[in-house]
């Protein structure tokens, strides 16, 4: 059985900057923070947005914190968000970064000189499987289609991702094949810097098939431009109840990725506790419900030592596949 285990209790939750400290008895003695702020690494509609504005939308509507602010600032991989943060500590105690996988996964390779041991670790909420998905007028409908035209063509039948060579579309998708009897490093990879990109590729048949986090494949599924043709789960999943699992077809494998919330240095005791409860209470409420039903996410959350212990062993199972696939 091949599984990257990239969120066991997974992660994200999060707050951020302006805040200032509630008063008691506000929202029947339930709000913790009057404002938070969000630091998302890339842009617009990514993965990082979706799950840092989903979490403000929660914590404003359940009334644990007042008002929510967000600021996407993309660059170097998730790299420059990273950097602003640390060189400039002192400033954003009240500041939350949202992360997930790669951040383990560029830190190994280089892209950026940190790692997540340079920063608070605040907890994880959520983690999102991954998918291949293919396009609505494929031939394509199961993962044994997908496999059938790889063997028939292997050079004809490549794989995109919104992801660089060795990162995690791509360690994905060859997880996956590698799992269904495949030569991992034989499989045709061609990254996209653009989910529009990927699609149009897609579309065209520059490529046979999509790796893509499952919240995003439900979105176009919905939309009427893919089939998911197998998701990374080891049940199949509400949000999408008709799409088959790759255990279910026989590809005995699983992956979720976390996403989570990171202090800067030295984040104060009180902040950190603060940041902790109201991410904590937010489970229980049926507006956090709605938001994580609506994007397909599952609950795993940890917090403070234990999201390090987390973070730890996803490094060496990511850091392992890595090196067998000739990236470190």
């Amino acid at each position: 059985m091949t599984t990257l285990k990239l969120g066991r209790r997974a992660l994200i939750a999060g707050a951020m900057a302006a805040m200032t400290f509630a008063t008691p008895g506000i929202a029947e003695g339930e709000k913790v923070l009057d404002s938070i702020h969000f630091l998302i690494p890339g842009g617009a509609g990514g993965g990082w947005d979706g799950t840092a504005r989903g979490t403000g939308e929660a914590l404003t509507k359940a009334g644990l914190v007042g008002t929510a602010s967000f600021e996407n600032m993309s660059g170097g991989g998730g790299g420059k968000a990273i950097g602003f943060l640390i060189e400039n500590a002192d400033s954003n105690h009240g500041t939350l970064m949202v992360n997930s996988t790669p951040i383990v996964i560029r830190s190994l390779t280089g892209v950026f000189p940190h790692n997540f041991r340079d920063l608070t670790l605040v907890a994880g909420t959520i983690g999102d499987y991954a998918a291949i998905v293919v396009g609505k007028d494929s031939p394509v409908n199961s993962m044994s289609d997908l496999i059938a035209a790889y063997d028939a063509n292997p050079s004809k039948t490549a794989i995109g991702g919104g992801s660089v060579p060795g990162g995690m579309d791509h360690l994905v998708a060859a997880m996956v094949m590698e799992a269904a009897g495949k030569d991992a490093l034989a499989v045709k990879y061609i990254p996209y810097d653009a989910g529009g990109k990927a699609m149009a590729a897609l579309l065209s048949g520059e490529i046979a098939a999509l790796s893509t986090g499952f919240s995003e494949a439900v979105d176009l599924a919905n939309a009427g431009e893919v089939k998911i043709i197998g998701v990374t789960a080891n049940e199949r999943v509400a949000a999408a109840p008709d799409a088959m699992t790759m255990k279910e077809q026989g590809i005995d494998t699983t992956f979720v990725n976390w996403r989570g919330f990171f202090g800067a240095p030295n984040l104060p005791a009180d902040q950190l506790a603060m940041y902790q409860d109201a991410l904590a209470k937010m489970y229980d409420t049926p507006e956090w419900e709605d938001v994580r039903a609506r994007n397909g996410w599952v609950n795993i959350h940890n917090s403070g030592d234990d999201f390090k212990t987390f973070l730890e062993e996803q490094e060496q199972v990511i850091g392992d596949l890595m090196r067998k696939m000739g990236f470190l």
